[in-house]
């Protein structure tokens, strides 16, 4: 069966069809141009409710409907509770990131125990100079985004807020983590084995959440093994549905599929609160829905665009994740992961198609973080 990526670049619509052995992708449908876990905060933050005009400050913010007053999302209202932590690090494992991008760069993780160009593992972590994270395809520090879908995923994260230009991410204030795992010209093993080194890498390196916008049909039980690992240290993994319009509760689609509940499988909305025709759904296996449909972000070099997919709607559910770890960062990744389940918005749609039958609400999920809470199990590594 062959797997297909559809693009759009400069208004010109390239049909890419990939060969059977890239088991491991992504699929944007629409693409147009216009150490030791990092320690978190032990407690709530104060946050003085303020509603700042976003597009003064970011005055292309109006061109994404899932940022904008009336999203589903509530994100302008969330924002008043919260607008995130530099000390949140998301680990983003994609096509990598152009981190010179001038609506990102500011928010680019950078590792506490390297010193940059000297040529030296100064951390000992066996990665010489990984500043910002690691490119696994050419092995090394720098993980560029030739692509455009990692800048994109990135930028509905954790774009810079604020700064006059672009747009703002769902989480303004974050550190992203650069992994570089996809290659066109690699095989579905290389890309899954990279996939691998890439979760390890930011399990072993202080990420707290990993967005994971891609998958396969394959199970594999070393990246199984990899999220468990993840789960040990209190990580979450948010991980894309899937774009083949089939039921995944049938015909799994892995990581997303796994039976780990650190994991958050996301399904991709219209702005009619409808699911995104690609997407993939499932009573037993898809957790939540957010947009992903005609969403507009950061590109290389220093542009933006649109793209549709449910690695758009990951990256929404991430930047919700993050903004809920910002707020009290003392919670386990599981009560994380149960507080934005719980307060979805039901969504008649959705009933019957996913596990929750809504899709998030940052607002409402941030609200009832920031309401007296008693504790909720062992408190994990995020708190250490």
């Amino acid at each position: 069966m062959k797997r297909a990526l559809i693009v759009s670049l400069y208004f010109v619509v390239i049909l890419l069809i990939l060969s059977t052995n890239q088991s491991r992708w992504f699929h944007p449908q629409n693409t147009k141009n216009t150490k030791s876990q990092a320690p978190l905060i032990n407690q709530a933050i104060a946050f003085t409710p303020t509603f700042v005009n976003s597009y003064r400050t970011d005055p292309q913010l109006f061109r994404s409907w899932a940022l904008t007053e009336t999203s589903p999302l509530e994100l302008q209202k969330a924002w008043s509770i919260s607008q995130g932590n530099k000390r949140i690090v998301v680990a983003v494992i994609d096509t990598g990131v152009d981190y010179t991008h001038s609506d990102l760069k500011n928010n680019i993780w950078q590792n506490p125990g390297e010193i940059p160009n000297n040529g030296k593992d100064d951390d000992g972590n066996g990665f010489i100079d990984d500043m910002m994270g690691w490119n696994f395809v050419a092995n090394d520090p720098y993980p560029a985004d030739e692509h455009g879908h990692g800048t994109h995923v990135a930028g509905i994260i954790g774009a810079v807020r604020g700064n006059g230009i672009g747009i703002s991410g769902v989480c303004p204030n974050v550190s992203l983590m650069i992994l570089k795992y996809y290659s066109p010209n690699a095989t579905g093993k290389e890309n899954l084995e990279n996939t691998i080194k890439s979760f390890r890498y930011a399990v072993q390196n202080g990420a707290h959440i990993i967005n994971y916008s891609g998958g396969g049909a394959e199970f594999s039980k070393e990246e199984r093994e990899a999220i468990l690992e993840a789960k040990q240290k209190g990580i979450i993994v948010v991980a894309a549905a899937g774009n083949e319009r089939q039921n995944a509760d049938i015909h799994a689609y892995y990581p997303a599929s796994y039976d780990l509940d650190n994991i958050i499988s996301v399904a991709a909305l219209t702005p009619a609160k409808k699911l995104v025709d690609s997407s993939n759904y499932g009573i037993k296996r898809i957790d939540v829905a957010a947009p992903g449909q005609n969403i507009y972000s950061t590109l290389p070099k220093g542009q933006y665009g649109y793209m549709t997919g449910t690695s758009q709607a990951t990256a929404f559910v991430t930047g919700v994740a993050a903004l809920a770890l910002s707020t009290y960062g003392t919670l386990p990744s599981i009560a994380i992961k149960n507080i934005l389940l719980k307060n979805t918005q039901p969504t008649k749609s959705l009933q019957g198609k996913i596990k929750t039958g809504g899709m998030v609400n940052a607002y409402a999920i941030l609200k009832q973080i920031v309401a007296p809470l008693e504790p909720v199990g062992p408190i994990s590594t995020f708190a250490q």
